[in-house]
């Protein structure tokens, strides 16, 4: 395993926006156990089981894909939250708290991601 997931801070910070995402579903109605509450906690735990599972790939082209995938997967939630917003399952203060963490691990993992693609230059560079 080129790197270690659990010492990656943006795999860290996902970790942090489960537990926040967990707490605020909590409070959704019953009846949308197996609605909203469900898919929003499907998607933000996609972003931490991508980050993991891309760590574990051969190569860092393999590991960008799932960090693409992952961001993908913020990009759910943080349309899902404006879904239980809709429906009045929470308030835009909710919103406000929820996507500064959404952002960032976005922007860790644009990052991340980036550095990642100069690595992989560098190595192509170095082959020739």
């Amino acid at each position: 395993m080129k790197h270690n997931f659990r010492e990656l801070i943006v795999w860290q910070k996902a970790r942090i926006l489960v537990k926040n995402i967990y707490e605020l579903t909590s409070k959704f109605p019953a009846k949308e156990r197996f609605g909203l509450t469900s898919q929003i906690r499907r998607a933000v735990i996609s972003i931490v089981s991508n980050i993991a599972e891309g760590s574990g790939r051969d190569t860092d082209a393999d590991f960008i894909h799932f960090l693409d995938m992952a961001n993908g997967s913020a990009c759910e939630v943080e349309a899902q939250l404006y879904l239980a917003l809709d429906l009045g399952f929470i308030i835009q203060e909710d919103i406000d708290k929820i996507n500064i963490m959404v952002h960032e691990v976005q922007k860790l993992l644009f990052n991340f991601r980036q550095s990642l693609n100069k690595n992989k230059q560098v190595s192509r560079l170095n082959v020739f």
